[in-house]
């Protein structure tokens, strides 16, 4: 039996859904070991494909008063002695961390208990505890490092995919809580978009919902409208081009579907490892970036959306990922363990 650890965001949780789905497609046992706070509960309470789940009140250090971060700390030293037991009752073999809060007291349990750790990072820039840990893992696995491995993504974003020839649709992306430069942005471009016949689909978040549903209808303009979806990638499919955030399951998932994009990368993003995802495919010339700034000139930003190459760009977009980066990165691991022959 394995142990999957780690969340708190859903990029952080998409890899967790991506392994589980490789180990329960193998016949391998699986538990999960997150956290009460994040998104954790929302995606796995009832998913009954895991063996166990355990979520605990871990919570993160980063932002924190100084007497705040230790009380936090102590609550992962309490908590890792707890996993340890859990560990221990299910004879867990190896234990993978995606990292995020979530994943400190169970990551922490497996060095103690002396069973191998395996680490996948979504970014381009490590995060905290996954810099932390790296030395202590048996592998460490990334789509940034120079020992590539392909990022773990859904195989419905692959099987949806198809070759953009021209520019009819483009999809806004701000993730399923809203961007609000996005939605400016979306909005801003609006009516040029209808004089040029460019279909919308946007992604505004709960929070801006209503307003941008209301300025839409005010200036008549046909949009497919949406908080959150779980058929983005149909939306995606329908799409010549994305405008968005460049969180690294995103980017991925764009990279699957065959989908140009221009990132816009969220500023204030840990180690701004946004701007350097996108980086990424913009040394390729498969990606444009544009810098978030105050002021939008939608007259500007309408001519770099022109200057895409679309058809370049989507075809050669297929060659950066292989549909099986979470049975890679199984497969590749247990073997290492003698858990597979």
């Amino acid at each position: 039996m394995i142990a999957i650890t780690g969340g708190g965001t859903g990029g952080h949780l998409s890899i967790v859904k991506a392994l589980l789905e490789s180990s329960y497609k193998k016949n391998i046992p699986c538990i999960y070991i997150g956290s009460e706070n994040g998104q954790d509960k929302q995606w796995f309470l009832q998913e009954d494909k895991f063996k166990y789940k355990y979520f605990l009140p871990s919570s993160s250090v980063v932002n924190k008063s100084l007497f705040n971060k230790l009380s936090s700390l102590n609550n992962i030293k309490n908590l890792s002695f707890e996993c340890k037991k859990i560990l221990k009752e299910h004879d867990i073999k190896a234990v993978y961390s995606v990292g995020g809060y979530s994943a400190a007291p169970a990551s922490f349990a497996s060095i103690l208990s002396k069973i191998p750790l395996f680490i996948h990072e979504q970014n381009s820039k490590c995060g905290s505890l996954n810099f932390i840990l790296k030395p202590f893992s048996k592998r460490f696995y990334s789509s940034f490092e120079k020992t590539f491995c392909s990022y773990p993504i859904n195989k419905i974003f692959f099987e949806n995919s198809r070759t953009r020839n021209k520019l009819e649709t483009i999809i806004f992306l701000g993730g399923s809580q809203g961007a609000n430069f996005i939605n400016n942005l979306a909005l801003k471009l609006a009516p040029i978009l209808k004089k040029n016949n460019i279909n919308i689909i946007h992604q505004c978040g709960k929070k801006e919902f209503e307003i941008c549903k209301e300025f839409y209808e005010k200036e008549n303009i046909e949009v497919d409208l949406f908080d959150f979806s779980k058929d983005l990638h149909l939306k995606m499919q329908k799409s010549d081009l994305a405008i968005s955030r460049a969180g690294a399951s995103t980017l991925f998932e764009l990279c699957a579907n065959n989908l140009p994009a221009i990132f816009i990368p969220y500023p204030y993003a840990f180690k701004n490892h946004q701007y350097y995802n996108a980086k990424f495919l913009a040394n390729q010339n498969l990606a444009k970036i544009f810098t978030q700034k105050n002021d939008i000139n939608e007259h500007e930003f309408f001519k770099l959306i022109k200057e895409m190459k679309i058809n370049y760009i989507s075809r050669n977009l297929k060659n950066i990922l292989e549909e099986n980066g979470a049975d890679f990165i199984l497969e590749d691991s247990l073997r290492m363990i003698n858990y597979l022959h």
